[in-house]
């Protein structure tokens, strides 16, 4: 009977270590970030350029080559506002909470949005903007701004990653983008909703080791049984 309710346990303990473990790789391969902003803010991409207040998640939709994929959805993931292309872009410190960083602007006027960098980790993503809007932007900070020329919008998500990325500089100067930009320093950060305990990989070390330890617990008593 005893052994019965061993084998029992170590059985749910598996089947709940398969349930979190895709959960838990999902949300590290994708970066899903839920945001709350207390003010609105300008996003490039295809899509509504300015979000009012209100909770976003952002999830990276494609990683697999130079140029990444972005979206953003309202809380409850129902709508999509806008995909946006991006580059991995670097800051110098990591930090432990999601960042996004801002491009200034005049006072009362919606924030644009430069980079977002996922919790605990140096590479994040650094947005294109439309040509058009690019040189308006560079212009106001003074700043280069990473634009392509490609028009986006209904287009398949393939032209996202064949699209040309340029830097446009405030003189007006076009320059092709490198895959690596100078590395982005925390202008203005957005504090985000907690993440779940899911998205950090060192749960599932513990969650690993424990279902092995349990495997070896039913495997030695099966063997004492036998014997």
């Amino acid at each position: 009977m005893k052994f019965t309710k061993a084998v029992f346990i170590v059985l749910s303990v598996l089947a709940i270590g398969l349930f979190l473990l895709p959960k838990a790789r999902a949300d590290e391969w994708n970066k899903k970030t839920k945001v709350t902003f207390s003010q609105p803010f300008e996003v490039p991409g295809v899509g509504a350029q300015i979000l009012p207040a209100g909770t976003y998640v952002f999830k990276l939709v494609d990683s697999q080559a130079d140029r990444h994929i972005v979206r953003i959805f309202n809380e409850d993931e129902t709508q999509v506002f806008t995909t946006i292309l991006a580059i991995p872009n670097y800051r110098l410190h990591a930090t432990d909470e999601t960042v996004l960083t801002f491009r200034e602007r005049a006072a009362g006027s919606p924030q644009a949005i430069r980079a977002w960098f996922y919790p605990g980790e140096s590479w994040g993503q650094e947005f294109v903007y439309p040509k058009t809007r690019a040189i308006e932007l560079a212009k106001i900070t003074h700043e280069p701004v990473l634009e392509t020329p490609t028009e986006l919008a209904n287009e398949p998500l393939e032209t996202f990653k064949t699209a040309p990325v340029e830097t446009l500089q405030p003189s007006g100067e076009v320059e092709q983008a490198k895959v690596e930009p100078p590395p982005v320093e925390e202008a203005k950060a957005v504090e985000p909703e907690a993440l779940p305990k899911t998205a950090s990989p060192l749960p599932l070390v513990g969650l690993v080791g424990l279902l092995t330890l349990g495997a070896g617990f039913v495997v030695s008593i099966f063997r004492r049984r036998i014997a």
